[in-house]
């Protein structure tokens, strides 16, 4: 990474305008053309400085305000076929592997987004329905307290 990376990526890391040409104002601002801005921010990538380059919608802006994360209790010897499935839902964005402990049967992780509790219950009886794993508990969201990323 170059100073012109480290500027590219502190004018970028907080969103760009929505707008016909939004890295227009930024490649004035560091001297290059636009297309330049595309290739850093693909070499960035593909050197992994940064893991991607696109869109996050805030989902409680939208609407959905219910999210739960569901602990499963999935046989070690499955928790490969079986988080396959769980991550196929559309509305798991996260599935994650986890060490049991004495006081905690759980191992396989799923955060659960939708527009109800009720919503996230079913979503969440369908991942067991589908999985055949009936050990679960879900643990609904209160509060959001940080959305952000690693900044410079």
């Amino acid at each position: 990474m170059d100073k012109t990376d480290i500027k590219l990526l502190k004018l970028t890391q907080d969103g760009i305008s929505i707008e016909p040409e939004p890295f227009r104002k930024i490649a004035q601002e560091l001297g290059i053309t636009e297309d330049e801005i595309l290739d850093r921010m693909d070499k960035l990538v593909k050197e992994g400085v940064i893991r991607r380059f696109g869109a996050s919608i805030g989902h409680r802006a939208i609407g959905i305000t219910a999210n739960a994360m569901c602990t499963w209790n999935v046989p070690d010897e499955r928790v490969e076929e079986v988080g396959a499935v769980m991550a196929g839902f559309p509305e798991v964005t996260h599935c994650y592997e986890r060490p049991r402990y004495p006081d905690w049967e759980f191992n396989l992780f799923t955060m659960i987004h939708a527009y109800s509790r009720e919503e996230c219950e079913n979503i969440a009886k369908q991942v067991s329905l589908a999985t055949g794993i009936k050990g679960y508990s879900i643990l609904f969201s209160e509060k959001e307290f940080k959305k952000t990323g690693v900044r410079l």
